[in-house]
């Protein structure tokens, strides 16, 4: 006898309880087996030996199935034993109705479990079995068919035939314990020795009893059903028990699993940032250093390092710096829909400390680039003011030269005549004459060595020197032309005599000879222009000094007039002719040479200026050039800077849709990169053309750098929100409905901010993006909620307050939202569910041993395991045993996983 409906474990298969009954389908009984006494015998055989595998539990047997429960009182044990309570205390008396009562007590408790019997009293005096639900049997059935459907000649259809070459029975415990049968080796052809297998396999390792005899079962040309059923229902509930720990294990190594792709996560976070702040460490001190260049080739050479810094080096890394962003949001996206605690970055990692250390980057990188074009400038204007330093210094040298301190230091009026002192004399004026115009060039060249040392000029010490020696050769000539004018005043009151003419001659020859000593300093003097205005400034006063040169030459006939009147009265009068003019050493000649070399160098310095004009004029077309670029490039990204700040702000469609349409505009602005490569070519031909203003646009270069990789940063963020959208929606088994629902909702309470500057007044004005903020403070978040149906108090709305935002910051962001909306309905794992799958592993006990995690998980998460779990504190466990409740625990809070 079976009933049904004492417990799941206990009955060949699960019952539905209660309102069982007989088949109807009368070929499930064989009618003439009924009568068949080998029938008979083998059915006595079955359920006696199925009911002493649960009598054994209670320490006795049953050697007769109808004597032996006629009394009632091991039936009544059997039920105690199969449904693990209680019955009512059994008569002890041996009279018939104490049997009759024990038995009645037993059919109750059955009845009471629901359980249908049928011509079944305990008048009597037998105990019957109970017929199997057809719904039960089709349960058992499928399990079968499903355990052992991959292995080869095996088709469970029944519970007859389909077991009597005995292959099903060995597959059903190989499938489950494969270290107890090897199926390989079996033979369909003998199943008298693979029935004999099962049995004794099952009864010394499984604790099934034998139930059945190998040759009846194969001599038998339809074994009996019951007898099966019985037996396999005994497979069934041996299994349960393991199915249950697989069950547990695979929670076990899927939560494992999570965790471990965290830590690779966390890992590679840490890699990425360590690099990118090393090579941030390593690039800042060399922006940092300012020390400068003695030439200009040096310092030329130090801007193209940067340019190649610029080009290079830099936008790998604004690529890393753009990445880790990103993979730092997608491993918090993960461990906030796994349920696990946020990543805390090392320290001096986090994402604001890069940020911050790219910033100072920046920083620098700008002083330095204002530095180096500060330096070209002053290195620029030292060469040419060292360069006119040189040539007035050569030019008063050469004047120097020409025996004036000799001439001073003579005495040639001792012997001289009135006449004779009387020329001196004027000779000497005319070179005070001379020596008073040149006073502005020493000054002038004082000047200049002065600013070349405010300068820091490399060449300071000789330039110094040089100038030393020219002032103080100047303070000895007016020392010495200071005693010659005593000498001759006091010679002068002797002599009397003087040829006016020669004197006049002096008087006009000095000063036209000084203009014409300028006129040649001027129309070999430098200049360094950065315009065409200027070029043009220098071509006007070049025009305007041409214009003067009729009357210089007017001035120069009239000197050349008095020469010739001179040599005329000397003629006349026979007098010696004067091969020198005693009042100046300057000859006719001398004048006429000079004037000869200015015609020269008028049209030298014409052709010079209009070269100068049209590199400058070549110039400004590379600005215009450049401009025409920047004016389209910059307004172009302003503009794609915008249309992501509007996606970002309320994206329409699917994510898949939206992530495509991303992912289009992220290829549009891949493809634009020519464009700002063939605008960086210009930019350089601008700098290699030392042109470093340009007036026909507001963008710099670094300005349309900056904007890019402010865009490129704006899509990749972007994409990635969408991407983590994803991942929200997917864990969360969210609908696109849902999540557009949630969207629109979020987007209406999101107020509009204030115009964003992207760029700042560095470009001449503010771009001005009016778009949503992408956060909600808490008035409009209640506003919200109320809006979705949600009737709160203050105390609730301030505990849902604390869980979307937990730092306080005083606003809700769109994830946090979208968590709050989804956390209580999604399905996750929690610690209390791991701590229940390791207690199944652990046999219901509190602690694990290292065996059996290495005999119920995989290798690789037994190993993890075992290397993070603390060593067991409670009493009665054995050596090695480990606190798996906290290792749990620990994977859900914080903890160093």
């Amino acid at each position: 006898m079976q009933p049904e409906g004492l417990g799941a474990r206990e009955g060949p298969f699960a019952g539905s309880g209660g309102g069982g009954e007989y088949m109807e389908q009368e070929e499930d009984w064989d009618r003439d087996l009924l009568l068949d006494p080998a029938w008979e015998k083998q059915q006595r055989k079955t359920f006696t030996a199925w009911c002493n595998s649960h009598l054994r539990k209670a320490g006795t047997q049953i050697e007769n199935i109808e004597d032996d429960f006629r009394n009632g009182l091991k039936l009544m044990l059997l039920l105690e034993v199969i449904s693990g309570e209680r019955l009512p205390r059994p008569d002890k008396g041996k009279m018939r109705f104490h049997k009759i009562a024990n038995v009645n007590k037993a059919l109750d408790f059955i009845a009471s479990k629901g359980v249908k019997l049928v011509s079944i009293g305990a008048e009597g005096e037998e105990v019957a079995g109970r017929v199997l639900e057809t719904s039960a049997k089709e349960g058992l059935l499928l399990w079968c068919q499903r355990k052992t459907a991959p292995y080869r000649n095996v088709n469970v259809q029944n519970f007859h035939t389909s077991w009597k070459d005995g292959l099903a029975l060995c597959a059903l415990i190989h499938r489950h314990r494969p270290d107890l049968i090897d199926y390989a080796k079996l033979r369909k052809d003998d199943p008298v020795g693979n029935l004999n297998t099962a049995f004794e396999v099952a009864e010394k390792y499984l604790d099934i009893p034998k139930m059945l005899d190998a040759e009846d079962i194969v001599n038998t040309p339809k074994p009996d059903e019951k007898a099966i059923m019985t037996y396999v229902s005994c497979f069934y509930h041996a299994f349960a028990g393991a199915e249950q720990a697989e069950t547990a294990a695979n929670r076990i190594c899927k939560v494992l699993a999570v965790n471990q792709e965290n830590e690779k996560l966390m890992e590679e976070y840490e890699k990425l940032a360590s690099e990118l702040l090393e090579w941030i460490r390593r690039t800042v001190p060399w922006l940092e250093n300012r020390v400068g260049e003695p030439s200009m080739s040096a310092m030329q050479r130090k801007l193209e390092d940067f340019r190649d810094y610029r080009r290079l080096h830099k936008p790998p890394r604004v690529q890393e710096k753009c990445q880790l962003e990103i993979n730092f949001n997608t491993l918090q996206t993960k461990l906030r829909l796994s349920h696990r605690p946020a990543f805390m970055p090392s320290e001096g990692k986090l994402v604001s400390d890069i940020a911050n250390a790219w910033r100072g980057l920046e920083q620098v990188e700008k002083g330095y680039e204002d530095w180096l074009l500060s330096e070209i400038r002053r290195l620029q204007r030292l060469q040419h003011l060292a360069e006119k330093f040189r040539q007035k210094a050569s030019l008063h040298e050469a004047w120097t030269r020409a025996g004036k301190e000799e001439m001073l230091s003579q005495r040639d009026y001792d012997s001289a005549s009135l006449q004779e002192v009387r020329a001196l004399l004027r000779r000497h004026e005319a070179f005070e004459s001379d020596l008073a115009a040149h006073q502005d060039r020493v000054e002038h060249i004082a000047a200049l060595a002065q600013e070349l040392n405010e300068l820091d000029y490399h060449e300071a010490a000789s330039v110094n020197s040089r100038c030393q020696a020219i002032c103080d050769q100047w303070d000895n000539l007016g020392t010495l032309t200071q005693k010659r004018r005593d000498a001759l005043e006091r010679m002068e009151k002797l002599l009397e005599t003087i040829d006016q003419l020669q004197l006049e001659f002096a008087r006009r020859a000095a000063p036209f000879n000084n203009w014409l000593d300028g006129a040649v300093e001027d129309l070999q003097d430098v200049w360094l222009v950065h315009s065409v205005e200027e070029t043009q400034s220098l071509l006007t006063a070049h025009d305007q000094f041409k214009a003067t040169l009729p009357e210089a030459d007017r001035e120069r006939g009239a000197i050349m007039g008095i020469q010739g009147e001179i040599q005329k009265i000397c003629q006349t009068y026979g007098l010696r002719p004067f091969s020198t003019n005693p009042y100046i050493t300057l000859s006719p000649q001398d004048i006429n040479t000079k004037w000869d070399m200015v015609r020269k160098l008028v049209p030298s310095r014409d052709q010079t200026l209009q070269e100068e004009l049209a590199r400058q004029q070549v110039n400004e077309r590379l600005r215009r050039q450049f401009a025409a670029q920047a004016n389209a490039i910059g307004p172009w990204i302003q503009a794609k800077v915008e249309e992501v700040g509007r996606l970002a702000a309320g994206l329409a469609g699917s994510l898949e849709e939206q992530m495509a349409g991303l992912r289009q505009q992220e290829q549009n602005i891949i493809n634009y990169k020519t464009n700002i490569d063939r605008l960086e070519g210009d930019h350089q031909l601008l700098q290699e053309s030392l042109v470093f203003d340009n007036k026909h646009t507001v963008y710099s270069m670094e300005h349309i750098r900056v904007g890019w990789e402010q865009l490129l940063t704006s899509i990749a963020r972007t994409i990635n929100e969408v991407e983590n959208q994803v991942l929200t929606r997917d864990a969360k088994g969210l609908s696109q409905e849902q999540l557009n629902e949630f969207r629109a909702s979020f987007n209406h309470f999101d107020r509009v901010s204030r115009g964003l500057a992207l760029w700042g007044k560095t470009l001449g004005g503010w771009w001005r993006l009016e778009t949503k903020n992408g956060m909600m403070e808490p008035d409009d978040f209640r506003a919200c909620l109320i809006s979705m149906g949600y009737d709160l108090g203050e105390v609730e709305f301030a505990r849902i307050m604390t869980m979307v935002d937990p730092n306080a910051a005083g606003v809700v962001t769109f994830q946090a939202f979208i968590d709050f909306m989804t956390r209580e309905t999604a399905e996750t794992d929690t610690a209390e569910q791991v701590v229940a799958s390791f207690k199944i592993l652990a046999g219901d006990k509190n602690y694990i041993t290292p065996e059996e995690l290495r005999r119920e998980l995989p290798a690789e998460q037994a190993e993890y395991c075992i290397r993070r779990m603390v060593p067991y504190k409670g009493s009665g466990a054995p050596a090695g045993a480990l606190d798996y409740v906290a290792f749990s625990s620990a994977l859900y809070g914080e903890s160093d996983l």
